[in-house]
């Protein structure tokens, strides 16, 4: 990297402080031979947004085990920004994890970070090819706490706690919550798959959130599968389709 070349802007996101504090020294060795500036920190992945969004950053050192959003789920939401950040995580996993890691060619750190690997990490920053969506969710250990879409150039987040539905329509699903509908790129295949303990579906193209089910209502007099899921909090009623109708009758008699 050459002195002319404009300084990396760097986000630091992990839980711990020390680790934190380890990275910003480092970091100001490296700065001695690299181009950098240290644009923030964060200690959880939706402060780490939160900090992209004030002041956007070329690169994100991203611990990837963290509580509430770990690293691979912030990654995913990472994407969804208009110019997203390289991402190097720093890890403490094990050899089985980053073999993975390697076959899909992602940048890691292995803890306790070394100045050298942090120095040739940040060498290649701006030539790391940009993550695949597909490649974070094989490697995703627990369901994303969020779903996330682009609104006015930032990441806004959608807890899946508060869904009470997801419906697909043409390539876009639509996610329903109390107060609102959000349009998001997503599989609803891949989101019942991820997220089966949470939702149950009712219809090919409807997954609803089996806590938002506050009753079934019957559409005609005779007939299986003529039945609509009620909606909690919500003036609306959703058609079982007849393929569904088994496995709705089972939730609904358990």
């Amino acid at each position: 990297m050459s002195s002319g070349e404009e300084a990396l802007r760097i986000l630091i996101v992990d839980d711990e402080a020390l680790a934190r504090a380890r990275l910003r020294d480092l970091l100001t060795d490296c700065a001695e031979k690299i181009p950098l500036e240290i644009v923030g920190e964060a200690a959880s992945g939706i402060e780490a947004l939160k900090r992209l969004d004030e002041q956007p950053a070329d690169v994100v050192l991203l611990d990837i085990r963290m509580p509430e959003m770990d690293g691979i789920e912030l990654a995913q939401h990472l994407m969804k920004l208009p110019d997203p950040p390289a991402v190097i995580f720093t890890t403490a996993y094990d050899a089985y994890a980053l073999r993975a890691f390697d076959v899909h060619a992602l940048d890691y750190l292995l803890k306790p970070v070394r100045l050298g690997r942090l120095f040739d990490a940040l060498t290649r920053a701006r030539s790391i090819t940009p993550l695949r969506i597909e490649i974070l969710q094989q490697l995703a250990r627990r369901p994303r706490g969020h779903l996330s879409i682009q609104e006015r150039g930032r990441v806004h987040l959608i807890p899946v706690e508060s869904i009470l539905y997801l419906k697909a329509e043409l390539k876009y699903v639509t996610v329903r919550t109390r107060e609102r509908e959000f349009l998001i790129e997503e599989s609803l295949s891949r989101l019942e798959e991820e997220f089966a303990d949470r939702f149950l579906r009712i219809h090919r193209n409807c997954l609803v959130a089996k806590d938002a089910i506050s009753g079934f209502e019957k559409m005609a007099a005779d007939g299986e599968g003529n039945w609509a899921v009620v909606i909690k909090d919500l003036n609306e009623k959703l058609p079982v389709s007849r393929r569904q109708w088994s496995v709705v009758k089972a939730f609904m008699d358990r």
